[in-house]
């Protein structure tokens, strides 16, 4: 009989070995929702101490969101757009620049503001990266 617990904790070391994002914290927050579960995959930037969403999937249990993530950051940057997003917290005069891969410039702007209020950060510009 199979673990599941292995395998997530696999699955989850696998996806992180993939993104090699140094320094960066990735967290696997998963949230049941009509007997589906939905896996947000949120990064931490150590320099500015603020997370974002990296990807979002939805599976029929965990393994099955880990797999379908474990796809997509297989196969993400040849899929989707890079944007470089300058922005600060409201009320600070630090100016942050952060980098996301999105379908579109909406896509991109949710990945930011996921899991904060968007009144906390000012956005000062969104750039479409040219294709390298």
């Amino acid at each position: 009989m199979e673990d599941i617990n292995l395998e997530v904790a696999r699955l989850q070391k696998e996806i992180e070995s993939y993104l090699n994002l140094g320094n960066t914290s990735i967290i696997f927050e998963y949230k049941e929702r009509n007997g589906h579960v939905k896996l947000y995959v949120i990064t931490i930037n150590p320099r500015h101490n603020q997370s974002f969403l990296f990807h979002s999937t939805e599976g029929i249990d965990k393994k099955d969101c880990l797999v379908k993530m474990l796809d997509y950051v297989k196969n993400y940057r040849t899929k989707e757009n890079s944007y470089t997003i300058q922005w600060a917290v409201t009320g600070e005069n630090e100016l942050h620049t952060s980098y996301f891969r999105a379908k579109d410039i909406l896509e991109a702007i949710e990945k930011l503001y996921y899991g904060r209020d968007p009144n906390s950060i000012t956005i000062y510009s969104v750039v479409l990266n040219p294709i390298s």
